[in-house]
């Protein structure tokens, strides 16, 4: 029965990994990859402003 106990960890671990790739990979694109695209490219933006105005300031 060690061997049992043994497998038991790594397979469990292997089926939750499966699943977190499923979920990852079903959750790509959708409804919300817009929302998500539209959040990213304002983070960008801001991002990209402050970095314009801090060497502008600089200079």
């Amino acid at each position: 029965m060690d061997y049992v106990s043994a497998l038991v960890p790594p397979v469990v671990m292997a089926v939750f990994f499966i699943g977190l790739i499923r979920v990852i990979v079903k959750t790509q694109g959708g409804a919300n990859k817009a929302k998500e695209d539209a959040a990213v490219d304002a983070a960008l933006a801001r991002a990209e402003g402050a970095r314009q105005t801090s060497a502008n300031t600089d200079a």
